[in-house]
């Protein structure tokens, strides 16, 4: 494997505890793990890994289930399991530590990896991350409880790409921004057999881990954390960012006007110089100031 410039983005995949998880990587210096959403995949960061590679060594992962990591049936979805994978990952590849970031469900597990693991998540950079102070889509998640909501849901791989591209624009401030090349990084993996039971089992699950994490949250009081949220979010709410900060006074919260559920994709200019200050230094100053 080659070391590669900041322009070059390798795939790989390692072996951890016999499943094996694909990845992406750029770049040099300190660690950088990114973590894609629910319905998503490593690929949802292409316009942000060559340009943080700059400064750092990016590596972002497809989550057990998804993406073009392993299907491993009947596997536990809770929060702290997937953490630990997270932290297996790290020593696999050799990683001491790293700057997290994570996006809706991932910044979920992001916050879980700072709490139960804290000497090996340098800091947080959350993209609107799941949590529990948001009570946006509770009917939703209800529905996909239900019967009919769970033959609904395996019955998303095969819909009309017209409608899939409907649903990504909701998830937008603008629709009209969503890249041409944006749909397969959230689809690709949904018809491969074991993704839509993974995704449900989540869903199934999502009140107890959110009600697990929130009772973890005041480990995070002196972790350095970036909130980046766009005001016309319409999954995870920016009213729950301010609850957020209350247990994470080291943070600082960037709102993007006009910008949806999906900020580093839809903006990802201003998310990326974001994080460029993040990691040059701009975590330790809050901190400091906290």
């Amino acid at each position: 494997m080659s070391a590669g410039s900041a322009s070059e983005v390798e795939r790989g995949y390692v072996l951890v505890d016999g499943t094996r998880i694909h990845y992406r990587r750029s770049g040099r210096g300190p660690a950088l793990l990114l973590l894609h959403g629910l319905v998503g995949s490593s690929r949802n960061w292409r316009h942000n890994i060559p340009a943080l590679g700059r400064q750092a060594t990016v590596y972002a992962i497809d989550l057990v289930n998804m993406g073009d990591s392993d299907r491993v049936a009947g596997l536990n979805p809770g929060l702290a399991l997937t953490a630990h994978q997270i932290v297996r990952f790290m020593d696999v590849v050799g990683l001491r530590e790293a700057d997290v970031a994570g996006h809706s469900y991932g910044g979920a597990i992001a916050m879980m990896l700072g709490t139960l693991y804290p000497d090996r998540v340098r800091s947080l950079v959350l993209f609107a991350p799941a949590n529990p102070f948001c009570d946006l889509g509770h009917q939703l998640i209800r529905f996909y409880q239900t019967a009919t909501g769970r033959w609904l849901a395996r019955q998303i791989p095969s819909l009309p790409r017209v409608v899939k591209s409907v649903a990504l624009g909701r998830m937008y401030g603008d629709p009209k921004r969503v890249p041409g090349d944006a749909l397969d990084g959230y689809t690709d993996g949904l018809a491969v057999p074991g993704t839509i039971d993974h995704i449900l089992g989540i869903v199934r699950g999502g009140h107890e881990e959110m009600s697990r994490l929130r009772s973890a949250l005041p480990m995070l009081s002196d972790k350095p954390a970036l909130l980046i949220w766009g005001d016309r979010d319409r999954a995870v709410g920016l009213q729950s960012a301010e609850e957020l900060r209350r247990f994470m006074p080291s943070s600082k919260l960037i709102i993007l006007p006009g910008v949806g559920h999906i900020p580093f994709e839809e903006a990802p200019e201003l998310c990326n110089q974001a994080l460029a200050n993040w990691l040059a230094g701009e975590r330790s100053a809050v901190r400091s100031a906290a």
